[in-house]
């Protein structure tokens, strides 16, 4: 990479940390979160919440009346009565609304996890939403931008992996493999990925920094060759390497990487540790 090729590098990704940092602060986004329910059976409060909740016969309940202050999201029509959504396994659903001046404070989302329903409040003045200001990140390093291919696999594979909620269990679609090695090293790696929306893949993996500069495990999403739908040569930037939203919040159910993918190396390319100095 030449200087001209070096420095158009790293102003992408400087507008890549502006949008990343614009998308952190969204008044309803991941930061956030402050709390993890899982419906019960038969209709109850849920802590702070208004109204009733309950999950039974493959959906979700929410009984409420005018006074609760609950209105529907998409619509803001007022939930009076009791009302039901239905979600497949991973799906989630921004479903109702309260609290504030305006009744938009507080926005409760609807998730299934492991075949359960749970319910999410994510409130825009929540005091981690409210104290953030940036995610500390490694300063552009243009040797971790690395050069690899892609090998599809011929079907999709499900794996089981943990998650960062200790009860909900999840599971990757493994679309195929990325193959790459370290800078400097002559070995070849071999990390299981999966579709990260039309064109694009993602690798969730370990390296030697979790736990001290870096959270638990980081996650990369990058473009396919070939629209993901064969294999290719393709570059995987960990300057963009994020952090998933359980290392902001505890109420996170994020996906850990599958066994196996791990980097023998401290990857110092991007976001570190929320706390991180």
């Amino acid at each position: 990479m030449d200087q001209t090729e070096a420095a158009t590098a790293r102003r992408e990704w400087e507008v890549f940390r502006q949008r990343r940092e614009a998308d952190l602060k969204q008044d309803h986004g991941w930061l956030s979160l402050t709390g993890f329910h899982w419906l019960p059976d038969s209709p109850a409060a849920l802590g702070t919440l208004p109204g009733l909740w309950s999950a039974t016969g493959g959906q979700a309940a929410l009984a409420a009346r005018p006074g609760d202050g609950v209105a529907f999201v998409e619509t803001g029509r007022p939930v009076d009565g009791l009302f039901t959504a239905s979600l497949d396994d991973e799906e989630s659903l921004l479903w109702v609304r309260y609290g504030g001046p305006d009744g938009h404070r507080v926005v409760v989302e609807l998730a299934r996890r492991g075949g359960r329903y749970a319910v999410r409040p994510r409130d825009a003045e929540s005091p981690v939403a409210v104290s953030f200001s940036s995610v500390p990140v490694y300063d552009y390093a243009p040797g971790w931008v690395l050069p690899g291919r892609f090998e599809h696999y011929p079907r999709p594979v499900d794996v089981a992996i943990h998650t960062a909620h200790p009860q909900v269990p999840g599971t990757q679609r493994s679309v195929g493999e990325v193959v790459f090695s370290l800078p400097g090293a002559a070995a070849e790696l071999r990390l299981q990925v999966s579709a990260a929306g039309p064109g694009r893949l993602n690798l969730t993996f370990h390296d030697e920094t979790n736990g001290a500069a870096t959270a638990g495990w980081r996650s990369l999403t990058f473009p396919a060759p070939n629209g993901g739908a064969a294999a290719g040569p393709l570059v995987l930037d960990f300057n963009r390497a994020v952090n998933y939203p359980s290392a902001f919040t505890e109420f996170g159910t994020c996906p850990m990487p599958v066994e196996g993918n791990r980097i023998p190396a401290a990857v110092e390319a991007g976001e570190k540790r929320p706390d991180a100095a």
